[in-house]
């Protein structure tokens, strides 16, 4: 796999430079090193990849349905034969450990199987009519171009739950990576569907930062749906951006999960549990658990078992596979940990375990005397530092649980499964999981959060809804009786 080709634009079919005077380094957070340079995308370069999707959407119409299915299940064999080069990306440009790559790997080629499916699935309807002879057809069609805007924490994964499904339903894509992962993002998923032959100009990456482009991405008259993850600031601007100009904005954003453990848990399988849910790479996931509830009968005993394996986790080099975390991804997200963790001090928090900060490797930080309207107990921890709050009843416990302007994941542990799944039906989340992690995702599950984490579900037959649009076509086999 060629590092360099992955350092230029994908537009209409081609490799080339943005068109910009400007240039962005692809920065291994670990070390620093370059791994790429890239000449910016500009204005004219959106307006060209979005016409470019355009224009091979309509050949992709003309693509058999099963066809399109080959195509697209063999992305999987390409991603299946490059997985080693693929994981070493992720460890160079994320700061991903081997574990975390295999992770996302793994949920992208799940993502992409399902997405495969999807033109087999373009399925319409035949509905009667008041009138005579009227017979009314549905018919289930591509919405046409999608615009996509990915993070940096889980990039190949979150660029592809969006890329793959709206290729599936027969639209033609836009991708706009994030501009610290640009080839995990963005490139690399241009050159897997270059090299199992979609059209032309079906899917074009732009690397570019908004210094550049400004709003030109979402304002631009041809992508009909943009799909957004990142963070609830800046997808409130995106949607109501993109409602502003009629487009259809999907938006996954930010959480603040609750992993809620009653004194009935299993306490070591909890610990455990809790440990993967918040310091899996690095904390960076819009799941990770924030706040550890825990039942005021267990807390003491919960906070030595957690602590104890939390300082356990070895912090370094993602490449060495001993490491459960790596780098955190630029010196702006660490400097907001840093500055959280010290407003949580002095608002009345206690450190139980003080991690230390050598340059973007933060050493695991758990805060204890937390209260729920804290600063850290209200904001997304992005990063490895958790707070843990006590409780005393499940009345309590899920009162602490919603007071949150977030609404995304969660989880309970008790050994009384029905209690727990009572519980979260009234925790006010998109997803949450009883004896389980906050971290899941499956391809034919829908997933999406409530409140402040988002609008809209993907996975499944979600994702093809979102993609794709109703038009309803009736032919009269007569004629109608007009009154004048």
């Amino acid at each position: 796999m060629d590092i360099q080709q992955l350092g230029k634009q994908f537009i209409a079919g081609e490799w080339r430079d943005g068109q910009s005077s400007r240039t962005l380094n692809n920065i291994n957070p670990y070390n620093d090193e370059i791994i790429t340079t890239y000449k910016i995308a500009n204005v004219d370069d959106i307006d060209g990849a979005y016409k470019a999707a355009a224009k091979a959407k309509l050949e992709w119409d003309k693509v058999n349905p099963y066809k399109k299915r080959d195509i697209l299940e063999k992305a999987v064999q390409y991603i299946e034969d490059h997985e080693e080069e693929i994981t070493a990306i992720i460890m160079d440009e994320l700061g991903g450990t081997r574990l975390k790559a295999a992770f996302e790997i793994g949920l992208v080629k799940n993502i992409i199987k399902e997405a495969a499916t999807f033109p087999l699935r373009m399925e319409g309807k035949i509905l009667p009519s008041t009138i005579d002879d009227v017979e009314n057809r549905l018919y289930r069609i591509p919405a046409g171009v999608v615009g996509v805007i990915s993070p940096f924490n889980f990039p190949f994964f979150l660029s592809m739950k969006s890329v793959a499904p709206a290729l599936g339903a027969g639209n033609g894509v836009v991708l706009k990576p994030h501009e610290d992962t640009p080839i995990m993002g963005g490139t690399l998923i241009g050159k897997i569907f270059e090299e199992v032959g979609v059209p032309k100009g079906l899917i074009n990456v732009v690397v570019t930062d908004i210094n550049e482009i400004g709003d030109a991405f979402v304002e631009h008259p041809i992508p009909r749906i943009i799909s957004f993850t990142g963070s609830t600031q800046v997808g409130s601007y995106i949607g109501q951006l993109a409602v502003k100009n009629f487009k259809k904005p999907l938006l996954e954003l930010g959480g603040n999960s609750a992993f809620i453990i009653l004194e009935d848990a299993d306490l070591e399988y909890a610990v455990n549990a809790a440990t993967f849910s918040r310091f899996t790479h690095q904390g960076q996931i819009c799941m990770s658990a924030n706040r550890i509830l825990v039942q005021q009968s267990i807390y003491h005993e919960f906070i030595e078992r957690y602590a104890k394996k939390v300082a356990s986790l070895k912090v370094g080099d993602p490449k060495d596979p001993e490491t459960i975390i790596g780098p955190i991804i630029n010196d702006r997200q660490v400097n907001n940990l840093v500055a959280l963790v010290e407003k949580g001090m002095a608002e009345g928090a206690t450190l139980l375990l003080k991690g230390k900060v050598n340059g973007r490797l933060l050493e695991p930080t758990i805060l204890t005397d937390v209260t729920p309207d804290m600063t850290v107990a209200q904001e997304e921890l992005f990063g490895p530092v958790v707070c843990v709050i006590p409780f005393e009843t499940e009345e309590e416990a899920i009162e602490i649980a919603n007071n949150t302007r977030f609404g995304l994941s969660g989880a309970i542990h008790t050994s009384n499964v029905e209690r727990g799944v009572e519980m979260a039906k009234k925790v006010h989340t998109g997803m949450i999981h009883v004896n389980d992690l906050t971290i899941n995702d499956e391809p034919i599950v829908a997933f999406g959060g409530e409140k402040q984490s988002g609008l809209g579900r993907l996975n499944g037959e979600w994702s093809l809804e979102e993609f794709t649009t109703l038009k309803w076509i009736s032919v009269n086999y007569g004629q109608r009786v007009l009154p004048y």
